[in-house]
Order: C-alpha cells, then sequence, then structure tokens
C-alpha cells in the first residue's frame, strides 16, 4: 500500500490487519504507526522511483495506492499534477509487472472540477459517476487522468481490475468536518459532503474484493452532509440553476454513492438521522 503514512493509509492498514492481511507500507515518509515488525514491511520510497515500487511488491496480491499531494495550494501548480500523474502511472505499471490484478486508488470527487475551480460547474444534484467532467485546476485534472490512466491499463492488461474511489475531505467523523466547514467563507463550493476515515478504509478493502470487470469509479462520499439545513434548500440558496434528480430529501448528499453500496457492498456507517 503506497501512502502508508497518511491519515487514510494508516487507517487502511490497521483494519487490513485486523482482517488477516498481511500489509506492505510504502512511503517517503515513516509514521510510527506504519514501522516495519514481524507482521509488516515497510518501504521508504517516493512514487517518481518506479525501481523501488517495483521491488516493493513483489508478492503482493493486490495494491491499495494512496499516495499523492491531497489538494492544491501547498505546492506550485505543475508539481501537484506532476506528482499524482506520475506516481499513479508507476503504481500501475510497477503492479502490472509483477502481474498483479487488483487495485485500488485514490481519487476524488474533484476529478470532474469541483471545490478548487474557479466557477464549479455542475449538471445535476446528487452527483454520480456519469457526471460530465469540467475539471480546469491542476489537483482535479491530475485526478481525472489517473482515472484515464485507469481506462487504459484495463484495456492493456486483460483481467485487471481497477477501483478508483472518490473520497471528499476525508475526516474522522461529521463534527470534524463541521468545524472545518461552517467557517469557511467558501463552503457552497464544496457542497457540504465529507468521509468518514474508517467508511474510507473500508471501501479500499472492498474494493478489491468485489466483483466487477474493468475499471469502476466509485464516489465514497456520507449519505449525509455536515449542514443542519436541507440540501435542496442549500441548493435553492446557492445553487439555483442546478437540476435536481429523483427523490432528494432532508441532508442529504450532494453525492450518490448507490454505485459502491450496489457493487462493493460498502455503507458509510453511522451518520445522523437525515
Amino acid at each position: 500500500m503506497t501512502g502508508a503514512s497518511g491519515g487514510i493509509g494508516r487507517a487502511i492498514l490497521a483494519l487490513a490487519e485486523e482482517r488477516g492481511h498481511s500489509v506492505v507500507g510504502i512511503d517517503r515518509v515513516e509514521h510510527p504507526d506504519v514501522a516495519a515488525n514481524t507482521q509488516r514491511r515497510f518501504v521508504l520510497a517516493d512514487m517518481e522511483d518506479y525501481e523501488a515500487l517495483l521491488q516493493a511488491f513483489v508478492g503482493c496480491d493486490a495494491v491499495i495506492h494512496m499516495a499523492a499531494i491531497p489538494s492544491p495550494g501547498r505546492h506550485p501548480d505543475h508539481i501537484v499534477h506532476n506528482n499524482n500523474v506520475v506516481g499513479s502511472y508507476n503504481v500501475l505499471q510497477a503492479a502490472a509487472d509483477n502481474g498483479i490484478l487488483r487495485i485500488c486508488q485514490a481519487s476524488s470527487v474533484n476529478a470532474i472540477g469541483h471545490a478548487f475551480s474557479k466557477t464549479p460547474r455542475y449538471d445535476y444534484f446528487p452527483i454520480d459517476e456519469d457526471h460530465p467532467n469540467y475539471s480546469e485546476d491542476p489537483y482535479s485534472l491530475s485526478k481525472w487522468i489517473c482515472e484515464q490512466q485507469a481506462d487504459a491499463f484495463v484495456r492493456r492488461y486483460p483481467g485487471m481490475t481497477i477501483a478508483s474511489l472518490r473520497f471528499h475531505f476525508v475526516c474522522d467523523d461529521r463534527s470534524v468536518a463541521k468545524r472545518y466547514y461552517d467557517p469557511h467563507p467558501e463552503k457552497a463550493k464544496h457542497l457540504w459532503a465529507y468521509t468518514r476515515r474508517d467508511a474510507a478504509a473500508d471501501a479500499c478493502l472492498l474494493a478489491l474484493e468485489a466483483k466487477f470487470e474493468g475499471h469502476e469509479v466509485f464516489y465514497i462520499v456520507a449519505p449525509d452532509t455536515i449542514s443542519d439545513v436541507s440540501s435542496r434548500t442549500l441548493a435553492a440558496e446557492f445553487l439555483p440553476d442546478v437540476e435536481i434528480k429523483g427523490d432528494w430529501d432532508g441532508r442529504q448528499s450532494f453525492f450518490n454513492s448507490s454505485k459502491a453500496e450496489r457493487i462493493l457492498g460498502w455503507r458509510h456507517g453511522y451518520v445522523e438521522e437525515i
């Protein structure tokens, strides 16, 4: 697993070992929680180092790729884009060269263009995997390209299955997201969405065992928002021109994760009453 020292990575590692899996953790920094022990191997490596990845994957049955720059603004645009795109390609190719056919990679709700766009564009709510792509910033573009790379790899390597998981603001629980978003001057650009860390980890492991073919994209987002106001009311106030599809009541998320529920058998877990 790449990105083992990150917040999601540490959660995945702990859950994987709890479920009886042996894990090879890979990251360019070593967190104490992922250090090597009698049951776990840790490899210090950068995603740009293809040979290091190729060696780290030897003997593995599956790969979870979480290593990436998680948002723009912390680094120059070209570094954000190139780091994520090259890292994803190297992981996919190193997996293929090791004969590994089951892969899960971190994507983002921003893969279609979203919170980091100058003016986010949405065709309808709730957003599902069929929504058109309007990405423009380097981070969103990098996530969209990572998904396109996955499409290419499953064409080139028959039998390979790749799940790209679109997370949004992964945190411990709704209260954490609420404390972050409520004072945010552009909170509407984030569509009041979040993903619990334990639910994100569970989705990654489920994606390696689920029965599907080729490459599939999944929204992995909490079914509720962090707002106490109904979603229809929020949409009417901040995004009045966006079409509303189907039954969409209470504080239901602006993102539709039903595909993950149907194909992966995933559930977000406890949420406050919607």
